[in-house]
């Protein structure tokens, strides 16, 4: 029994021994008033930005605003008794959410929260929502290609690895059909995707989680939602914790995309907290440091080295646009951050070009320096003279009288404007691309009704993907494969 007793008495004593008198002071603050997703609270001298404090009622909230008297918080969790008097304290802890592996399949909210009514996942650790970006010695080149499936982007706009590609557009011109489309294009090719959903409808976030799971894409995917009726402080978080998840995979080594739809609602909604902040309004009533919020989440996006890993995240994201108004504040504000743009025109889409990518506006500033060899040996003048044929064609609409050389290069441009069409969710492989590109650059397509495209279209993509040719073989085993691929229906 003593050997048993001594046990206690050794960790009691050990205990009083360490134990030292002194005064200890806590900082209280309480709620001086609370509305809109904001909380002010008068107290807590020593609060600094982004610092999270937690309310007796059990509500969270992160600092945004310091003021001389008061303190302004944004709600990140608000409970029914949340009111005035309501005391507060700092937790000195940052903003973190879980990340790893076990985020795979799933649905989230900015805080790691599950949505889908499953256990919280599996993490390999937490990470701060906002972190500096890698330094220029960890970065590396862009030089790696991203396929997203769609013909007239990685032919003519081609993104690589570690890119920020914009999309940018009108509302109903499926600028988020290209974000889904590239997602379910990465299916076995080991890159991990990360879905942001900011202020969209529920039915929008149930219809696009559906269509991932339908396409088998949710596997590789997690999906990061700050819903329309979210407080504003989740929305504003929302791409800053769908970056986060994926940057631990690319410091993991991993190839990661992130899709942001949309960064207007985010501006939106940071547009909102900084007038109910007192902040000064800027230009369209912006704050003036909304640049600086796109800046430090897309400037997170890069190609790292191999010294460091040698993983990329590449960040698609979506801004919307009024009439077709490219030059608005936070359009413009993105393009200059972003490495090239994807422009979808309402005129293309109401004619019933598919996707309405105008060429003349959208560019990949160094997509191209990742484009593999053969495909950009078969696109290099495709863009140029898709761009003369548009402009040549407008003439042709006054009944003005051309040459027959230009009556050639409207007739192969109308072709090439049929084979850059393209259904929504229906993403095609390099390979099958390829083949297209050979046929219609040795001029089998020129003489082939627009109409009559589709089935040739078909056949050639069946025969490469039947044919295991890829794009380290010779052009001339894929010339030789094209003619037998058509060969039945030159003959016919």
């Amino acid at each position: 029994m003593a050997a048993e007793a001594a046990g206690p008495l050794a960790r009691l004593s050990a205990w009083l021994g360490d134990y030292r008198f002194g005064l200890r002071v806590r900082e209280v603050g309480q709620v001086a008033s609370v509305g809109d997703g904001i909380v002010w609270i008068v107290g807590l001298p020593s609060a600094a930005m982004d610092d999270l404090v937690t309310f007796e009622d059990g509500s969270r909230a992160v600092v945004f605003d310091l003021g001389r008297e008061l303190l302004g918080a944004v709600l990140l969790h608000e409970s029914d008794t949340l009111s005035a008097g309501t005391r507060a304290w700092l937790t000195q802890r940052s903003l973190h959410i879980p990340v790893g592996d076990g985020l795979l399949g799933r649905a989230v909210d900015p805080l790691g929260f599950p949505l889908d009514g499953q256990p919280a996942p599996e993490s390999q650790g937490r990470r701060r929502l906002e972190s500096r970006s890698p330094p220029i010695v960890a970065r590396d080149f862009v030089h790696r290609p991203l396929y997203t499936g769609i013909k007239v982007i990685d032919t003519l706009v081609p993104i690589g690895k570690g890119q920020r590609q914009l999309i940018v557009g009108d509302e109903g011109l499926g600028r988020s059909s290209l974000a889904l489309d590239t997602v379910i294009h990465q299916r076995g090719k080991g890159v991990y995707c990360v879905y942001v959903l900011i202020g969209q409808k529920r039915s929008s976030v149930v219809q696009t989680i559906e269509t991932l799971r339908h396409y088998e894409a949710l596997s590789y995917t997690t999906v990061v939602v700050a819903e329309a009726a979210a407080l504003p402080g989740l929305k504003h978080l929302a791409p800053f914790a769908g970056c986060a998840i994926a940057e631990y995979w690319m410091e993991q080594g991993r190839d990661t995309l992130v899709i942001y739809d949309d960064l207007s609602a985010h501006a939106r909604n940071y547009r909102e907290l900084s007038l109910l902040l007192k902040r000064p309004p800027g230009r369209e009533a912006y704050p003036g440091d909304i640049f600086s919020v796109h800046a430090r989440l897309l400037e997170r996006s890069t190609c790292l080295n191999a010294a460091h890993g040698g993983g990329s995240m590449t960040a698609l994201p979506i801004v919307e646009t009024q009439q077709g108004e490219i030059a608005a504040y936070v359009p413009t504000n993105l393009i200059s951050i972003t490495d090239g743009q994807i422009y979808l025109d309402r005129a293309l889409f109401v004619s019933g070009v598919r996707p309405a990518i105008d060429i003349g506006r959208s560019v990949s500033r160094i997509g191209g320096a990742a484009q593999h060899p053969a495909v950009k040996r078969e696109a290099t003048s495709m863009k140029l003279a898709y761009l003369q044929f548009l402009e040549l064609e407008t003439f042709t609409r006054f009944g003005a009288r051309l040459e027959a050389s230009m009556e050639n290069i409207i007739r192969s441009g109308r072709v090439l404007r049929e084979l850059l069409k393209q259904d929504r969710l229906v993403p095609l492989s390099i390979e099958c691309q390829m083949a297209w590109l050979v046929a219609f650059n040795d001029g089998h397509l020129n003489a082939v009704d627009p109409k009559d495209l589709p089935p040739l279209l078909s056949q050639l993509e069946k025969g490469a993907c039947r044919s295991g040719l890829n794009l380290s073989d010779s052009r001339e085993a894929w010339q030789k494969s094209v003619r037998s691929w058509l060969g039945s229906s030159e003959n016919a």
